[in-house]
């Protein structure tokens, strides 16, 4: 599947979850460790930027390495893409750095066919993955955008080699608006 990712969007970012990276490390450390671990991994996950995580990283692989082997191996593995959230503004990283939201639409897609043991058709049933889709999605653009994340984003494009997306015809439609300082 990571092949196939990489083949269909070579320069996209691509992000591990760090809930479930957390919980898979913390799994292989003794329980009176955890606390401690869990801090170091935390201030590698809210580094203020790419490089500080890289620099965190390494500092807790040679603090942990001959302790927690297992742990750290687990921990490196694909250490890419568990700091690829740090490329984003920061308002957008607690967002993109855990699967959540995606997990909570397929749990909605899981429960609903209980509660409807049946479809009239496929379209009802996709009627209903597109309407669970949307809601998420809806909850998503919540947020707001400001001008400064737009520029920030614009230059990942640009550095990832990713063209900008053309507008929309009504784009104010679609893009929240920016926040202004009172």
């Amino acid at each position: 599947m990571l092949r196939a990712v990489d083949e269909a969007w070579p320069q996209s970012l691509r992000v591990r979850c760090w809930a479930h990276k957390m919980r898979n490390i913390l799994s292989k450390i003794p329980d009176e460790a955890q606390a401690e671990v869990k801090a170091f991994l935390e201030a590698v996950r809210d580094a203020p930027t790419p490089e500080a995580g890289r620099q965190a990283a390494e500092h807790v692989l040679d603090q942990f390495s001959v302790s927690y082997p297992a742990a750290m191996r687990s921990f490196s593995d694909d250490l890419d893409a568990s700091l690829a959230h740090l490329e984003l503004p920061l308002a957008h990283r607690k967002f993109v750095r855990t699967t959540t939201l995606m997990e909570r639409s397929f749990e909605e897609e899981r429960r609903r066919p209980k509660t409807l043991p049946r479809f009239f058709s496929e379209r009802s049933g996709l009627k209903l993955a597109f309407a669970v889709l949307w809601r998420a999605s809806q909850r998503r653009q919540r947020g707001r955008i400001s001008s400064l994340e737009r520029k920030q984003l614009a230059l990942l494009r640009q550095r990832l080699g990713i063209a900008a997306p053309d507008p929309a015809p009504d784009h104010h439609a679609l893009i929240p608006q920016e926040v202004t300082a009172s």
